[in-house]
């Protein structure tokens, strides 16, 4: 099969050549419809202190149809739609026990949309209802990582929201946020590339960073935000949702930011501000997600801006490490592609 891999330490992915894999017991092997390519992709590929190593395959927002069933699995059945939770599990680690998957250290990562086929533990595997498409399960994945993040951070019907960011993240948890019942969402991001997309999820406003924007937040949500989801990632971001949060508020940081990002702490204690740093999702996300995705008030397949072929995948990655107009690329990896 052909499968993209990262040889390491900032190297360009190539596109090789691999043995087609084999279910072993309790596993199953899809062939990959397609597979989004997300900024931890771009990352983890620079060769920096966080780097997804060497030779290592990735990809983890896919989706596919199952072809081969590994022994003892018999709850899926060959020609299933399936979507991926791609952090496997050990299911006895501290990480385990709060349910986060992410926080396993010693499961089988099941990282490997970027290929024809993929090999993965069959509880791993969420079904997809015959309402979605393998494009809307390959967007599960990214949808979960908002989900979650705005149900750990105790979201209320009628709280204010200020969301960070323009990207991916940002425009799911502009999503959840009203789903989720938030009475007012501001969207803030650099530049207004992205306005259209995050009033389409349902954000009230957008605005971009300015020296009155802190002024202009408080207009339209009429006071400072109950929470602050930072979406960016980039230093500087914890800062400006410090400024933001109103006393007693919450920042919850989604950006995984992987540089330092320096936050002064008398001016989040003059504030009594509530930090929180969240990353992964658990199951529930992903078999919420699958059941209710047709359900919502916007489609999120909105996102997707372009799709390429595997071969394409280097280019793709290089593209969107300058500037680019993307929002969600989605990559046609196998014959079902």
């Amino acid at each position: 099969m052909k499968a993209a891999v990262y040889p390491g330490k900032g190297a360009p992915v190539v596109i090789e050549t691999l043995p087609d894999p084999e279910p072993g017991p309790g596993e199953v092997v899809i062939r990959v419809h397609r597979c989004g390519i997300c900024g931890t992709d771009l990352s983890m590929t620079k060769g920096e202190m966080w780097d997804y190593g060497a030779n290592a395959q990735f990809g983890h927002e896919y989706a596919g149809e199952i072809v081969a069933l590994g022994k003892g699995v018999e709850n899926l059945r060959i020609g299933q739609k399936l979507a991926v939770n791609p952090s496997g599990v050990c299911g006895h680690c501290a990480g385990c026990a709060g349910g986060n998957h992410v926080m396993c250290r010693t499961g089988a990562s099941a990282a490997l949309g970027f290929a024809e086929y993929a090999r993965f533990a069959a509880n791993l595997a969420v079904p997809l209802p015959d309402t979605l498409s393998l494009a809307d399960g390959a967007l599960i994945e990214p949808l979960a990582v908002s989900l979650y993040g705005v149900n750990q951070s105790a979201i209320r019907a009628g709280d204010t929201v200020l969301i960070l960011g323009g990207g991916t993240v940002a425009l799911y948890a502009i999503y959840w946020a009203r789903r989720l019942g938030a009475r007012r969402i501001v969207a803030m991001s650099r530049s207004d590339r992205r306005r259209e997309l995050c009033l389409a999820m349902g954000a009230d406003a957008f605005i971009t960073y300015g020296a009155n924007e802190v002024a202009e937040v408080i207009e339209v949500l009429r006071g400072s935000p109950d929470i602050v989801y930072e979406c960016v990632g980039s230093p500087g971001m914890m800062t400006k949702a410090v400024m933001h949060a109103k006393t007693y508020g919450k920042i919850v940081s989604l950006g995984f930011c992987t540089q330092p990002d320096p936050v002064m702490p008398a001016m989040a204690a003059y504030k009594c501000a509530t930090i929180q740093f969240l990353v992964g999702y658990t199951m529930r996300e992903f078999l919420y997600i699958a059941d209710q995705m047709d359900k919502g008030h916007v489609d999120p397949k909105i996102i997707i801006t372009d799709t390429v072929p595997l071969s394409a995948l280097p280019d793709a990655m290089a593209r969107l490490r300058g500037p680019n107009n993307e929002t969600k690329i989605h990559v046609l990896c196998g014959e079902a592609g």
